[in-house]
């Protein structure tokens, strides 16, 4: 949770309620840097809904990378794993991403479609992502 506050509220200057009770109903995915004694710091998380919860489709969200651990390319290796448990969780179905527009790009790397005009969510420009029902290797 601080994580995303520190990406989501403090550097995006966004101010509303990140923690929200669908994290109570959602799987969290979760990237860790080894630390110099028993402690880790949290390198890159990912939320995963449940279909119907967000959308009637599965979403993943509030995926981030947190600072310290930025340009050690982790974007990719944690939706293929956010996209695989998914599918794990909920069925080979589509998955559907509320996502911020200048990430359209990767997102379609990922296998993601835009579904959407652009919007805006606190600020920020929007638009909604589809993945087809595909399996991953």
């Amino acid at each position: 949770m601080s994580a995303r506050a520190a990406v989501f509220v403090v550097e995006q200057n966004c101010v509303y309620q990140d923690a929200d009770f669908a994290d109570l109903e959602c799987f969290h995915l979760a990237a860790w840097l080894p630390g110099n004694d028993a402690s880790q710091t949290l390198a890159a998380y990912v939320r995963l809904v449940p279909p119907g919860l967000k959308f009637a489709e599965a979403s993943i969200g509030r995926v981030l990378t947190s600072q310290i651990a930025r340009r050690r390319k982790l974007g990719p290796v944690l939706m293929t794993r956010a996209i695989a448990e998914c599918y794990a969780l909920f069925g080979i179905a589509p998955i559907r991403i509320g996502a911020q527009q200048y990430l359209e790009q990767f997102y379609r790397r990922m296998g993601f479609i835009t579904v959407s005009d652009v919007y805006d969510e606190d600020g920020i420009p929007h638009i909604e992502m589809l993945r087809p029902a595909i399996a991953i290797a």
